[in-house]
């Protein structure tokens, strides 16, 4: 479902679309909703039955707004086509406002918050979990995972391709630009050489793409300076390609709901790009796979968790730095700030963070501070 197909239901019906020049929606989304609208409604012989109004002014419904909603109810409810002057309401005393004697439901005795509830269905998801994990096969449950991801079968994603962007030098090593493309993502990335290099490789995934601890003496430089090669990326809504900076509450919000709509998790599409990178480390100029070494610092680290759950093979070790150990402990916070854009919708009906250790090996996994 698309916005203008939300109108295109109600045709004929008079429907008024209300917007605002400076909504976080860009107002030209409304005017192409409502082109595509003043279409049908014109080959239903109704085209004066749809209109829009656009007010100077952030999110909101405001004075003009108002008196335009009262005109066009007036119009097609009354049958009384007349401007209706913008009318300014006295705003009433909190007090008067109050359903409650203190304004709180919460306040009530027996109450219970939705975090409240949402505790108590979690703690019975565990008891399910952990049944579900003793009496299924590993290769039933990574499927299971895989499913609530919407990520494809191993076998059907598609392979990368890298594109060279030129070369930056260093003191002590250069690094490469490049692009990594599938036929649904395009990766810029950049590649740390050491002069000298060891066999294995490090992919290195960070909630800031992939520039994330790329400064002088940082974290990707040490594993440079012990000889690594280390593969960095923006993964999906990262970096170059990322639409708006993430909120401080809820993170990188707008893309996990654009990802929503279209009916995939956010999360199975960083673990998707995470799966072609990987490939892309492990098969770079040779024809036997190297060892690939996977870090994964903050949300980037749920990420890579499910990257190596899904494809053990492919990772010899997962290190993981600032990553929640586990979701069920973060359905009791009142505010889990930046965790949207990692969540799975059902998944604690089937598996929690820890059960993607077991998959993966215990041994091989290795947790840094955690949040």
């Amino acid at each position: 479902m698309d916005h203008p197909d939300y109108l295109l239901m109600r045709a004929p019906r008079p429907t008024l679309i209300v917007s605002t020049t400076n909504d976080y929606f860009d107002i030209g989304g409304a005017w192409e909703s409502f082109r595509q609208a003043k279409r049908i409604y014109g080959r239903l012989g109704r085209p004066e039955q749809v209109d829009l109004v656009e007010v100077e002014g952030p999110h909101g419904v405001k004075p003009q707004s108002l008196a335009t909603i009262v005109h066009w109810m007036r119009r097609w409810l009354l049958d009384r086509d007349e401007p209706v002057e913008i009318a300014e309401y006295p705003v009433r005393a909190e007090a008067e406002l109050l359903c409650t004697a203190s304004g709180q439901v919460l306040m009530l005795p027996g109450e219970r918050s939705v975090f409240d509830l949402n505790a108590a269905y979690e703690a019975e998801l565990a008891v399910h979990r952990k049944s579900l994990w003793e009496n299924s096969e590993p290769a039933e449950l990574t499927d299971r995972v895989r499913a609530l991801l919407g990520v494809a079968p191993v076998s059907e994603l598609p392979k990368p391709t890298g594109v060279d962007l030129g070369r930056i030098q260093r003191e002590t090593y250069h690094i490469d630009r490049l692009v990594l493309k599938t036929p649904t993502s395009v990766l810029p990335g950049l590649t740390f050489r050491a002069a000298d290099p060891q066999p294995g490789a490090y992919l290195y995934l960070h909630d800031s793409g992939k520039l994330g601890d790329s400064e002088p003496n940082g974290e990707i430089e040490k594993l440079v300076a012990e000889g690594y090669v280390v593969v960095t990326i923006d993964l999906r809504g990262q970096g170059e390609t990322a639409s708006a900076e993430p909120d401080e509450l809820l993170g990188d919000w707008k893309n996990y709901y654009l990802s929503y709509l279209l009916g995939r998790p956010l999360l199975g599409l960083h673990v998707e790009d995470t799966l072609a990178a990987g490939h892309f480390v492990a098969y770079y100029q040779t024809d036997e796979p190297r060892d690939v070494h996977l870090v994964g610092v903050g949300q980037a680290g749920i990420a890579a968790l499910h990257a190596a759950a899904l494809r053990p093979d492919l990772f010899t070790t997962v290190t993981l730095r600032d990553t929640p150990r586990d979701w069920s402990s973060l359905v009791r916070e009142s505010v889990p700030s930046k965790q949207v854009s990692s969540a799975v919708h059902g998944a604690l009906t089937t598996y929690d963070l820890p059960d993607l250790v077991d998959l993966i090996g215990v041994q091989r996994v290795h947790f840094g501070a955690s949040e």
